[in-house]
């Protein structure tokens, strides 16, 4: 039963993530932390960071490591292709629509219609992600007592590095993983 589970949270994800991962983010949250709570919002941000660490799209390795949390080895292939078989029906699908009706003007408005729509769900998403790592709670109200201020020091620390000088995302990750350990080993980093 938890593989029909896994498979049928993940299909739901694939089917109706328009927008790529960052927009998933809301839909996964729901299925795995409130249909299905398998895991804890604190789990749900650990999953995401390590999902941003490895190679491959958010929503399909958020779906394997949550797979492999629930059920090991089978529920990660389960989940995966649950995520995974959505997106490909789909995408075959309007990629053969797409490319024999793209010059009629409603196709258009169906497209422009659809940008706010996902801006909307990556909004949703990140405001999610930074109430949990400022606030370590997931949704409003919030109370500014318990605010990590080295949370935002470093957020704020990382955003203009990458905003202004352009580096590497990769060496922003590895300095703020540094400093995570060395704030772990000698402050109650929250």
């Amino acid at each position: 039963m938890i593989y029909l589970q896994l498979f049928w949270s993940f299909f739901q994800v694939g089917l109706f993530s328009f927008g790529g991962g960052y927009a998933a983010l809301p839909l996964i949250q729901e299925q795995v932390l409130d249909v299905h709570p398998w895991l804890t919002s604190t789990e749900f941000i650990d999953i995401l960071t390590i999902s941003q660490m490895t190679p491959g799209p958010i929503a399909i390795n958020t779906s394997t490591f949550v797979g492999t949390k629930v059920a090991g080895l089978p529920g990660a292939i389960v989940a995966t292709l649950g995520c995974v078989t959505p997106s490909a029906i789909i995408v075959l699908t309007l990629a053969t629509l797409y490319y024999k009706y793209k010059g009629i003007s409603m196709v258009q408005g169906v497209i422009k219609g659809l940008r706010p729509a996902v801006v909307a769900l990556i909004a949703s998403a990140g405001l999610s992600i930074l109430l949990t790592a400022f606030f370590n709670k997931d949704s409003f109200p919030v109370k500014i007592e318990n605010l990590s201020w080295i949370s935002v020091g470093l957020f704020a620390f990382c955003f203009v590095i990458l905003r202004k000088f352009k580096l590497n995302p990769i060496y922003i990750m590895l300095f703020a993983g540094v400093i995570g350990i060395i704030l772990h080993l000698f402050t109650p980093f929250a």
